[in-house]
C-alpha cells in the first residue's frame, strides 16, 4: 500500500502548481526577515499571518491528496 507522500517522491502522483507555489511560499515567508515586522509591530496577534498561509498550505495539501486518493480508487 502506497502512502501520499511516498507517491508524490516517487512521481507517481503530480503535484499541481498552485500546490507547489504556495509550499515553497510558506516556507519561504515563514524564515524571512520580512515576516517578523507584524510579529514585533503586533507582538502575538502577528502570528496570524503565518497561521494564514499554512491554513492555506493545508488546504491545497489536503485538496492534492483526495486527488491522489481518488485516482487510486479509480484505478482499483
Amino acid at each position: 500500500m502506497s502512502t501520499f507522500l511516498g507517491a508524490v517522491r516517487r512521481r507517481e502522483h503530480r503535484l499541481a502548481a498552485t500546490t507547489w507555489a504556495a509550499g515553497i511560499a510558506a516556507v519561504v515567508y515563514t524564515v524571512a526577515p520580512i515576516d517578523l515586522i507584524p510579529e514585533l509591530l503586533l507582538g502575538p496577534l502577528g502570528l496570524t499571518d503565518d497561521l494564514g498561509l499554512w491554513g492555506i498550505a493545508a488546504v491545497l495539501y489536503a485538496r492534492e491528496h483526495a486527488r491522489w486518493r481518488a485516482g487510486r480508487l479509480a484505478s482499483a
